[in-house]
């Protein structure tokens, strides 16, 4: 099965969206000269976050509340685990963003150069293209907040994306799909990780019977 937009949002704490944050371009021509500092630092700082692990809460459209902890490797690796509901993994191998609820006993797979997850998992963040900026936000405290859309498709939503300042650190984000409604990402923790199993990274297909072909 295929892993829709709607899956990516909802079984991927929304950071299918996430990782279209952009930094200076063509693009952000009309910002201010510290708008486009902000821009800069954001890019810089998930251009660093090269291995970390962590947990979040996310908040649905409806308030449902999920938790769960996550691991990131680039390039290409990530992986989600959620802990409430139970069961529930989204991973990046390096190749494919597998899904599988165990619920359901469903199990989804798309391309990773499919998904704006391609562009964050790369070995070199590049943020510059195809992202349109709605407005950054700066708090005397150095937070700031980022809204982004994409350009080519303005109209299927948008992310918030908010970081605290000193020290800096992605705090959570916030998508608004293109039916208006709103799940929100808060990040508990967040920080480096060093000799992640490559177990972590893999996900085979639950549903496949040995010997079956599919």
């Amino acid at each position: 099965m295929t892993l829709s937009r709607r899956d990516l949002a909802l079984g991927l704490p929304a950071l299918a969206a996430l990782w279209s944050i952009p930094t200076i371009g063509a693009a952000q021509s009309g910002l201010s000269a510290e708008d486009q500092a902000v821009l800069q630092r954001a890019q810089t700082y998930l251009q660093g976050l090269t291995s970390a692990q962590g947990d979040f809460i996310e908040t649905g459209p409806g308030g449902q509340t999920r938790r769960g902890r996550f691991w990131l490797q680039r390039p290409g690796k990530m992986r989600f685990e959620y802990t409430d509901p139970a069961g529930l993994l989204v991973v990046s191998d390096g190749s494919n963003v597998n899904r599988y609820d165990p619920r359901l006993n469903v199990f989804r797979q798309v391309p990773l150069g499919q998904t704006p997850l391609s562009t964050f998992l790369a070995r070199t963040v590049r943020l510059d293209q195809g992202v349109r900026i709605d407005r950054v936000t700066r708090m005397q405290s150095g937070a700031f907040a980022i809204t982004a859309r994409d350009a080519r498709r303005p109209n299927e939503g948008s992310v918030i994306l908010a970081f605290a300042g000193d020290p800096m650190r992605l705090q959570e984000w916030t998508i608004t799909d293109a039916q208006g409604g709103r799940t929100r990402t808060q990040l508990t923790s967040l920080r480096p990780a060093s000799g992640l199993s490559a177990s972590l990274f893999q996900l085979r297909d639950p549903t496949r019977r040995p010997g079956r072909d599919r």
